[in-house]
């Protein structure tokens, strides 16, 4: 309902602006393909703070998943092979990271930050190893890549474009969503969608992934119940680098042609940023993976409009969310707000909703007087999301009890 809410806004705003680019199938399916990288980073996450390791070093296991996907597709002129090696350096990534974290109790964060310090580094040691010398490669970039087989619904493609591009209300809109999410799409893009779901399945309803969850809840119950934590860790987490891989696999061979040095450009963050959004659930990150997407899809196609018409949506979405704020006060025959009466955390909700007025008005303000934004503003449209996602969404997360901590085998007794 959430999210059939934003699109039916995102439609008003499109016809209120006239910018049609903000609900076309090529940004649907831009969106999506910039999602995906983001998704799996934010999935790899979702895998190793659920069993309570935080992990900081999902840029360096995409960066590892980036190279091994460009070298198993070049040798061995398979797309297919690329992926399955991406994949296992991830992986190696994450038991590295594991084997810090776990087994000599390293703080997480350090570890996090030195595995994405070393990935450049090793990537491009590699690179001069193997790609210096090849045909349109360097130390810097790979040979041109195989490409994945692409997926098409068939029979929908030009009914549903004919559709869209009448541009009628809600209709066309749809159309332009069906299409964007049924036509061209790599094989790669179906496998990682359909590891949202999986992952869900396997966390919240399986055997195995209750165990995973406990550790990261509270390890030492979990020991006295007969969980080898050590294991369920070192599984999470050589899981988490191997989805961070795919998610580099796809950034070489799926949004671009080849490997290039600092291809993932910050993604490994922007999806941990994700998780967090998400509030450590698949459904919850995926909806945060496809915002960020959506943003850096329209700066990327050159949609400088619907990117000034965002501020619009952003300022309403911003009165709502004082709205929200404030609906505690309204109780009994009267609205006022006696701060000195109210409790802390009434107080913080009613200074909360004052900021998001401000900023509000001042979005509203900027969108009224302007007819565009500048450059610079429109390419950091995706970090200023992040900030200001995070900044609405913190007020309700909650993140698994033990995450971060030292654990040690029978310390708990």
């Amino acid at each position: 309902m959430i999210l059939g809410g934003i699109f039916v806004v995102l439609v008003f705003l499109r016809v209120l602006t006239g910018e049609n680019a903000i609900t076309s199938s090529g940004t649907v399916g831009t969106t999506l393909a910039l999602g995906v990288p983001i998704g799996m980073a934010a999935l790899g996450g979702l895998w190793a703070e659920r069993a309570g390791v935080v992990n900081l070093g999902l840029e360096g296991m995409m960066i590892f998943g980036t190279w091994g996907g460009a070298y198993g597709a070049y040798f061995s002129g398979n797309a297919w092979m690329g992926l399955l090696m991406g994949v296992a350096m991830g992986a190696a990534g994450g038991l590295l990271h594991a084997l810090v974290t776990v087994t000599f109790g390293v703080d997480h964060i350090v570890s996090g930050v030195a595995l994405n310090i070393l990935a450049p580094g090793v990537a491009r040691y590699l690179s001069t190893m193997f790609f210096l010398g090849e045909p349109g490669a360097g130390a810097t970039q790979s040979p041109p890549l195989p490409d994945f087989p692409t997926v098409s619904l068939p029979g929908v493609g030009g009914p549903l474009g004919d559709l869209e591009d009448k541009h009628w209300f809600l209709l066309s809109d749809l159309a332009g969503l069906a299409r964007g999410l049924t036509t061209n799409l790599s094989a790669l893009t179906i496998i990682a969608l359909a590891l949202i779901p999986l992952t869900y399945y396997v966390l919240w309803r399986t055997s195995f992934g209750l165990r995973i969850r406990s550790c990261g809840e509270n390890p030492y119950a979990a020991e006295s119940l007969g969980v080898r934590v050590y294991t369920m860790k070192y599984t999470a987490v050589v899981i988490s680098g191997a989805l961070a891989g795919l998610g580099g696999v796809f950034l070489a061979m799926v949004g671009s042609s080849q490997y290039q040095e600092n291809q993932t450009n910050g993604r490994g963050y922007i999806g941990l940023a994700a998780m967090i959004f998400g509030n450590w659930r698949p459904g919850g990150l995926a909806a945060g993976t496809g915002l960020f997407g959506y943003t850096d899809a329209l700066q990327q196609r050159g949609a400088t409009g619907a990117v000034h018409a965002l501020l619009l949506m952003v300022s309403v979405v911003l009165f709502g969310y004082a709205m929200w704020r404030l609906v505690p006060a309204r109780r009994g025959v009267t609205a006022q707000v006696d701060l000195e009466a109210a409790g802390p955390r009434r107080r913080r909700q009613i200074y909360q909703a004052a900021a998001a007025i401000v900023v509000g008005a001042m979005l509203l303000a900027w969108y009224l007087a302007t007819d565009s934004l500048p450059k610079e503003i429109v390419t950091y449209t995706p970090h200023l999301t992040t900030l200001l996602v995070l900044s609405m969404a913190s007020q309700r997360l909650r993140m698994p009890a033990a995450n971060g901590l030292r654990y040690r085998r029978g310390e708990g007794h």
